[in-house]
């Protein structure tokens, strides 16, 4: 049981990289080329995996190719070209807070598409989310709220995390015969091959042979590390120790990625630690954790 709690620390010092790593790359590559290099690298990696696991079911590629190249162009096409696009305009921080809210967005609409209730411990977290995200992107000024105005980069990252919720709740709804490896596999070559093409199509920020070999170092490790081994430990965690258990450790993403930016002397704000909190607050609110611990200091 040991090693899976490792695991799950390991993924979200993965994941929280991610933002800061993303930020650095996108400054020698266009967002669709970063995008497009983690995620084909990270196809080819699992591909791979599940031929040496002998999992290849072409069977289940026919049946469900049509979707598969329809969740391809939303969650990872979508998601990760508005990613990029977005990290680039704004903080890690900002983007891995927005990102945190994923749960409750997901909950949000697997209510309206899988009619799966919202119970009031997801009404309140929701809630509690709500208001530090708003915290956040609006930096804690009364005119940007009056104003309802927000920094391009926060708005890219949010339709990214709507595209990557909306992914989530489609897989569920049409891919029942389809394993977790296999569709993120076989979407993720889809995205990748558009992203591929788009990137192609669009001015690089740098010719190849003048990127660094720290901006190439980012790239193989979001493929490598938070694309290939964090999807595995996730997975491998949500099989033994359950969904409610492992989502808690999705927490530790902004803190990761805010003790990061302050390690790399990016300034935090106050309404950026606040929002952390609620954001915090929220989805474990949402999850039943808080609930828990005070039953079980009752007992």
């Amino acid at each position: 049981m040991g090693k899976i709690y490792i695991m799950l620390l390991g993924f979200a010092v993965f994941t929280g990289a991610t933002f800061n790593l993303a930020k650095f790359s996108v400054q020698y590559f266009s967002a669709a080329s970063a995008a497009g290099w983690r995620f084909g690298v990270a196809a080819v990696l699992l591909f791979i995996i599940l031929g040496m696991q002998k999992k290849v079911r072409w069977d289940i590629v026919r049946k469900y190719g049509a979707i598969y190249t329809i969740l391809g162009i939303i969650g990872i096409f979508g998601f990760n070209s508005f990613f990029f696009l977005g990290i680039k305009n704004t903080s890690p921080l900002n983007g891995a807070l927005i990102m945190a809210t994923n749960p409750l967005i997901t909950s949000i609409l697997a209510y309206f598409i899988l009619k799966i209730p919202l119970t009031r411990k997801h009404t309140i977290g929701i809630m509690f989310a709500l208001i530090g995200v708003i915290l956040v992107l609006t930096q804690g000024s009364w005119e940007v709220i009056k104003t309802l105005s927000m920094s391009r980069g926060d708005l890219f990252i949010l339709i990214g995390n709507l595209c990557w919720a909306l992914y989530g709740v489609l897989g569920r709804k049409y891919l029942s015969q389809s394993s977790s490896m296999e569709t993120t596999t076989y979407t993720m070559i889809i995205g990748a091959l558009c992203l591929i093409v788009l990137s192609a199509c669009l001015p690089s920020s740098h010719p190849l042979s003048e990127v660094t070999i720290t901006a190439w170092g980012s790239i193989l490790f979001m493929a490598i590390f938070t694309s290939v081994l964090g999807y595995l430990w996730w997975n491998k965690a949500m099989e033994t120790i359950g969904a409610a258990n492992t989502s808690l450790f999705f927490n530790l993403v902004p803190v990761v990625t805010m003790v990061l930016s302050l390690l790399t002397g990016t300034p935090v704000s106050i309404s950026q630690i606040v929002g952390t909190v609620l954001v915090i607050l929220g989805v474990l609110t949402s999850t039943g954790f808080l609930k828990s611990k005070k039953r079980f200091k009752l007992v």
